[in-house]
């Protein structure tokens, strides 16, 4: 009796249950393909939605003891597609990008257009107030500063007693 089931095919031993070389062997190279046909370092980030391919744009998250600041890179974005949500826990950035750019030369024309809808929802580290947030909009780089609020500060106890 064996404890590890074991086959052999064509001179092989195979451990029963578990893949084989070759099984490993086609995985690695469906992975590979993918990558290699449409590599990721060239892309924007995207994410999947309903209506399709969705654009994701880069956000930064900082946090100090009485702020936490998120920027996002909106490149080819107009400030008046851009709408900012704010709760006490969580950021929701919304909009639409719309360019169209058009070179024209010696009987010939090139027109590119990008246009797609964004929306990302960001998870507060801590508790911050909706009326004292500052937006601004300058170069394609949205800057969103938020006041925590003291309930989110940490409060030294004193300790009485012996």
């Amino acid at each position: 009796m064996s404890l590890i089931p074991v086959r052999r095919r064509g001179g092989m031993t195979e451990f029963a249950g578990l893949p084989s070389v070759a099984d490993f062997r086609s995985e690695m190279n469906r992975l590979f393909d993918g990558l290699l046909v449409r590599p990721s370092w060239t892309l924007p980030p995207v994410a999947e939605t309903d209506d399709g391919p969705a654009w994701l744009p880069p956000i930064d998250v900082a946090e100090s003891d009485a702020t936490v600041q998120v920027r996002m890179e909106l490149p080819g974005v107009v400030a008046k597609d851009v709408d900012v949500n704010v709760t006490a826990e969580r950021l929701a950035i919304s909009g639409e990008k719309k360019s169209s750019t058009e070179t024209k030369g010696n009987g010939w024309t090139h027109r590119e257009s990008q246009y797609g809808r964004f929306s990302r929802t960001i998870p507060l580290p801590e508790s911050v107030d909706p009326a004292k947030v500052a937006a601004r909009f300058e170069n394609g780089v949205l800057t969103i500063e938020m006041t925590k609020t003291q309930a989110g500060k940490p409060h030294k106890v004193a300790i009485t007693g012996a």
